[in-house]
């Protein structure tokens, strides 16, 4: 059985920050990946924050047509719903690992998701979290 990878959403938005063309090229060479592509999944807080980053924190943000089409394209994969056990679990991870609540939010739904793998900048390259490897793809070889 393949890796079930979660996909955090610094991320994704590379892949609309012409600002960073190198990270945005190695966004776009991970999914151009078929494999990869059938492994990823993400939750509706990527999605909520992903809608936000692109329409109001890029330095050339998307319309809000381009942005509704990006998240709607995204919906594609399996999304991990957030809920309130979650958010409950989220909670404890927070205080356990001492990461922010929405960190400890990715994380559970990454755990939840059945990922082994999760793609960040947000968090130690090579940390485990019961189980989930963080991996920065910024810091694989090309």
């Amino acid at each position: 059985m393949k890796e079930r990878v979660f996909l955090d959403t610094n991320v994704l938005v590379y892949l609309f920050d012409a600002d960073n063309p190198t990270k945005q090229r190695r966004v776009q060479d991970l999914l151009s990946s078929r494999e990869l592509r059938a492994q990823v999944t993400l939750s509706t807080q990527v999605l909520q924050e992903f809608y936000v980053s692109v329409t109001r924190k890029l330095a050339t943000p998307l319309g809000l047509e381009a942005a509704f089409q990006a998240v709607q394209d995204l919906t594609a994969f399996p999304i991990v719903q957030i809920d309130t056990p979650l958010i409950l679990l989220a909670i404890q991870r927070s205080g356990q690992a001492k990461v922010s609540f929405w960190d400890a939010l990715i994380l559970e739904a990454a755990l939840v998701a059945g990922a082994t793998v999760l793609y960040s900048e947000d968090f130690q390259d090579g940390a485990v979290f019961g189980g989930l490897r963080v991996m920065n793809p910024f810091k694989l070889s090309v």
